[in-house]
């Protein structure tokens, strides 16, 4: 047993994973009385949303972008204790046929694609031409193909998805697809959330406030090991992966993972229009993000990061399939007698969750814990 959780049944609660899921809860426990130890196991906290400065000094994101977005008010008040926020929409273009056109799809991307000049109007009625109704719409193909139709779902989603996931439109649930919208105006904003931000310190400094407690302890570096670690006083909360905490005894939950390759361009200002850029075709990587126009910073060069999606390595995005989601049912149901424990976070409830969805879990699995109805 590693030494740096032999005391952990010193302390009201062992929290597992330092990332919102973990820091949220932790902290909720702490301004209840309770004291908490936190571990994770990577060297620093904030999990995939942790920041730091690279070698040029610029604000980068080790795991990729990570771009705040909440219709959440009460989300957004609970996080702004821990941080002062700079105003950030977020635009994506996407490379096609050798021009860059702004995704989601919107009147801009219709009209540049094909050359036309249609209003709003126009372009609903184009769309409406190109769709094909497949209704009762089971996988991401058919909610593509009933959105837009088959030409704009080769050059935008078919190559795209089959890097992302390692699987083709037809072989995803419906609601992976789901989550782009179609506009026929102009709006060339990547989310319409209410509240559009990213943390103005960056992320790593709002898990700091968030942890800086005198009722929490926070050890980095450490692994947790359910067969040796003493159990808390009154609650262990859990945010790593459901199937690892039951020792894969149903077999292994399929992530996509991702690897990074980041690079930094001294002598250019502006690498790219907009925050990301999809490929959605060329090239093995998928995207690319400059992370000056995510945070603001100005300098004479600029840091960039590429995403290439892996079907190997730590996870990232669990795969939403049914098979999938019957194997973590079965996962569920044994974490569902498990006495003394909270699930909770992406990897504990096997869901793509945005960061506001992990905060709101954290709060509402904090509310419950400490008897409460409401859930900040």
């Amino acid at each position: 047993m590693t030494a740096a959780l032999m005391d952990a049944g010193d302390f009201d609660a062992l929290v597992v994973g330092a990332g919102f899921a973990g820091s949220v809860c932790a902290r909720q426990l702490a301004d209840a009385g309770w004291s908490v130890l936190v571990v994770d196991a990577r060297p620093h906290i904030g999990g995939n949303a942790f920041d730091t400065r690279d070698d040029a000094g610029l604000l980068i994101h080790p795991y990729g972008p990570h771009i705040f977005h909440t219709n959440g008010k009460r989300i957004f008040e609970y996080l702004s204790r821990f941080t002062t926020w700079r105003f950030y929409e977020h635009r994506v273009l996407a490379e096609v046929d050798g021009a860059l056109h702004p995704i989601p799809i919107n009147r801009t991307t219709i009209n540049g694609l094909y050359g036309l000049d249609l209003d709003e109007a126009g372009v609903e009625a184009f769309l409406a031409e190109r769709r094909t109704d497949r209704s009762p719409a089971c996988s991401s193909e058919d909610v593509v193909l009933n959105s837009v139709g088959a030409d704009l779902c080769e050059k935008f989603f078919r190559g795209y998805t089959r890097k992302q996931w390692g699987l083709d439109l037809s072989e995803l649930a419906a609601g992976v697809a789901a989550r782009i919208p179609t506009r026929s105006n102009d709006d060339d904003r990547y989310f319409t959330d209410s509240f559009q931000f990213m943390p103005a310190d960056g992320y790593t400094r709002m898990f700091e406030r968030m942890l800086d407690h005198p009722g929490i302890t926070v050890r980095t570096g450490v692994r947790f090991a359910r067969a040796t670690t003493p159990k808390p006083r009154r609650q262990l909360v859990y945010s790593g992966p459901i199937d690892q905490f039951f020792d894969y005894c149903h077999g292994a939950l399929p992530y996509r993972s991702l690897r990074f390759e980041h690079q930094h361009l001294a002598g250019t200002e502006r690498f790219q229009p907009t925050g990301t850029v999809n490929y959605p075709n060329e090239h093995a990587y998928t995207r690319i993000t400059e992370f000056k126009h995510l945070t603001g910073e100005t300098s004479a060069g600029t840091s960039i990061v590429r995403e290439y999606p892996m079907a190997d390595g730590d996870p990232f995005y669990p795969i939403p399939r049914p098979e999938n989601e019957a194997l973590y049912q079965r996962y569920k149901a044994m974490a569902e007698q498990e006495t003394g424990v909270s699930f909770v976070g992406r990897l504990a409830q096997y869901r793509y969750y945005n960061m506001d969805q992990v905060v709101g879990a954290a709060l509402a699995a904090s509310a419950r814990l400490l008897g409460r109805e409401d859930a900040a």
